[in-house]
């Protein structure tokens, strides 16, 4: 629980939430920035995924501008990012829940497509799909999320090394994690239900330290302990030594118990030969511990205790194990051991061995606590959720909590089989991340929950339960550049998913590649071939707006958008037309040439290829090429002015660019037909020019002038070859 806030400084200012009218007093967290002036107005603002941004300006000065103090950098203002909620189980790193999340996604989807494939099978005899063969779905899918949330050991685990260090943390825990194996105890694991009380001492184990951060828990006390543990001398003198002994002892933690007596004085060689008797006690406790009877299928390395994997077996074993607790209980040693708080001691270590719940309740901090305790020494055959929940409630009355955890509220909603109350939960402490994943052990193998959550409700949409917490987490996700593109695999599992699919791909940015790219990747996948056309369309407006002409071009051709692809070769077009020269053309060369010869305008873009053809062979006359060149280019030029598609504003231009070839020195490259074909051209534009609407092209004054005498001399040069 954050701490209240100081009073309100220079570098810190106070949010707080709930209405001045609400009846409780309301919780205020301080909001660090390194203004160092006053702040004088907040801009509030979404920012990525459950984060509010916020813009702090300081205290305008009298002038009417910022006020500047020296040495101050942040005299502009400050931007501060503040998370709306702590749903994330304990996992404050982006990086490593960006990691789960997107490690989530493989696990959800083969779990989906293995449970559509049962219900198709379904269809089929009975006996298609066996229960056995769902259970080991279930479980691997589990598994397979729970490896995701790290692999943290037991945190009671003895290190050899170091005889007096008790614990060791080999990794922090997280309550996400605690959250899921709790979860997977009672939903998935089927096979493990004959052995439940053991598992769930093995899960406090792992994560009893969790408990700590609200209230005193035995992992608590034996931290406390370690630290006295390196300045202590004679250990057993202190009370808390038995006090840890007897707590530890309490949950099961049987390698933690034996590891603390081995630490007892009696074992020094000094002290053997007067502390025999003393000696003897102690030692025989350590056996007694250490052969405690478990009923699990096998115990994980360093854990004491003997393993019985049936009843029957275990019944026997129970029996005779407290048959010897209550022989060494009522031993007449006890009289011959002269240290009072080693004989108090161990005498209620028996005790709670023999399953006294005075001890038991004393010597446990909390109700999952004594909860547990209950399993080991009082009920091991526990079974069935109304005795767990009944059980649970007793201890609860026994050992309530000022502030329960929230795993404390999940394990009452697991055990009452409440599934609304564990969602609940699991949407309060854990997000809507949890809750998305963990529905699927919800319902797996119970009618009632499948029935709840998979109800389409009216009142929510024509969604069910299970549909609106996927949308919700859809929505967290495609509101973070970093994790939208997972979205579509958690939004085509609902009824109303593809259209919100489609509105999630339509608002994705279109001028970076990668994204695009992804975005296009996403509707191939789907098959939404509609709206990558549309998107593709999208892309190439943008590109050719933001002056990315070619990348317009391109992404234009990949929609088959004709319409805008003939708007711009018009464009191109007319453009080329104001300017016909070397240097305009070549600037759209490119373009031209992009666009291909497929798209046709009314102008006909088929002109611009051809007028390209044509400047590349006139360009091999001008660098001195043999006189073919010079005759392909006189072909490529009279075709160019007998095509009705030529516009007339490009006549000049032509034929002022093969002045060359009117004037070529070997002869002419024009017979008189062809002189004859471009005069009238040069007629026709001479009385066009006199229109109001003839554009003039880029040329000197003189260009008509020059290209009619060029014209009449190679027709005078012509008649006279000819003859």
């Amino acid at each position: 629980m954050p701490a209240p806030a100081a009073p309100n400084s220079d570098d810190q200012l106070s949010l707080f939430s709930p209405p001045p009218s609400s009846p409780k007093q309301p919780i205020i967290y301080p909001l660090h920035h390194s203004l160092s002036s006053p702040v004088s107005r907040i801009a509030i603002s979404w920012s990525r995924g459950n984060t509010l941004r916020l813009s702090l300006l300081p205290q305008p000065s009298s002038n009417g501008g910022i006020e500047v103090n020296d040495g101050d950098d942040s005299s502009g203002g400050s931007v501060v990012e503040v998370k709306l909620s702590a749903g994330n189980g304990g996992i404050d790193d982006d990086a490593q829940w960006r990691r789960i999340v997107y490690g989530s996604v493989a696990p959800f989807a083969m779990f989906q497509s293995r449970k559509n494939s049962a219900f198709s099978f379904s269809k089929l005899p009975v006996g298609a799909l066996s229960n056995v063969d769902w259970w080991e779905y279930v479980m691997e899918y589990s598994k397979e999320i729970n490896s995701l949330l790290g692999t943290t050991k037991s945190m009671a685990s003895s290190i050899v090394d170091d005889p007096r260090r008790i614990l060791m943390v080999d990794e922090e825990p997280t309550s996400l994690k605690a959250a899921w194996e709790l979860l997977e105890i009672f939903y998935a694991d089927k096979q493990s239900q004959a052995w439940l009380p053991e598992r769930l001492v093995d899960w406090l184990a792992d994560y009893d330290s969790l408990f700590s951060e609200t209230q005193f828990t035995v992992y608590s006390k034996l931290v406390d302990l370690q630290q006295r543990l390196l300045n202590m001398q004679t250990i057993e003198d202190d009370q808390k030594y038995w006090d840890c002994l007897s707590s530890a002892l309490a949950l099961g933690w049987l390698d933690i118990v034996v590891k603390l007596l081995r630490l007892h004085g009696s074992y020094q060689l000094d002290q053997l030969s007067r502390r025999e008797t003393e000696n003897g006690l102690v030692e025989a406790v350590v056996v007694l511990v250490s052969k405690m009877p478990r009923l699990r299928p096998e115990l994980q390395a360093g854990r004491l205790g003997e393993c019985y994997k049936n009843k029957t077996d275990f019944i026997k074993g129970w029996e005779t194990w407290r048959a010897r607790v209550t022989k060494l209980e009522c031993s007449g040693y006890w009289v011959q051991c002269g240290h009072q708080k080693t004989r108090e001691g161990l005498r209620k270590i028996l005790q709670i061995m023999l399953g006294n719940t005075e001890h038991l309740s004393a010597t446990t901090c909390h109700w999952v606590e004594l909860y547990i305790a209950h399993f080991i020494y009082i009920r091991p055959f526990t079974v069935g959720f109304e005795s767990l929940y009944s059980q649970a409630q007793k201890c609860i009355q026994l050992k309530p909590v000022s502030h329960p955890h929230s795993l404390m509220g999940l394990m009452v909603g697991i055990l009452g089989e409440n599934t609304e109350v564990v969602l609940a939960e699991c949407s309060r402490a854990f997000g809507p991340w949890m809750v998305t994943h963990a529905i699927e052990l919800l319902t797996a193998g119970n009618d009632q929950s499948e029935i709840l959550l998979h109800e389409v409700r009216q009142n929510l949409g024509g969604v069910s339960i299970e549909e609106l917490h996927r949308l919700v987490y859809a929505q967290v996700l495609a509101s973070n550049q970093l994790t939208w593109q997972i979205a579509p695999v958690y939004l085509t599992s609902c009824r109303p998913g593809m259209g919100m699919l489609e509105i999630l791909l339509y608002r994705q940015p279109v001028h970076l590649k990668q994204g695009l790219l992804k975005n296009l990747e996403i509707c191939r996948l789907y098959e939404l071939d509609t709206v990558s056309s549309n998107i593709m369309k999208i892309a190439g407006v943008h590109h050719w707006k933001h002056g990315r002409k070619g990348s317009g071009i391109f992404w234009l051709q990949q929609a088959q958008d004709e319409i805008r692809l003939n708007k711009i070769a018009q464009q191109l077009f007319d453009f080329v037309g104001k300017s016909v020269s070397e240097e305009s053309f070549k600037q759209w060369e490119g373009l031209i040439e992009l666009l291909g010869s497929d798209t046709r305008t009314a102008g006909g873009l088929e002109f611009l290829h051809k007028y390209r053809d044509f400047k590349r062979s006139l360009q091999q006359v001008v660098d001195g090429k043999a006189t073919d060149a010079a005759r392909q280019a006189v072909e490529s030029l009279i075709l160019l002015m007998k095509n009705p598609s030529t516009p007339q504003q490009f006549w000049l231009p032509l034929l002022h660019d093969s002045l060359k070839l009117l004037t070529w020195r070997e002869g002419p490259l024009l017979d008189v037909a062809q002189t004859n074909l471009l005069l009238n051209k040069l007629q026709e534009l001479s009385m066009a020019r006199m229109r109001p609407d003839y554009v003039e092209a880029d040329l000197p004054t003189q260009a008509l002038s020059t290209v009619r005498l060029a014209l009449a001399t190679n027709l005078g040069r012509a008649i006279l070859e000819e003859q």
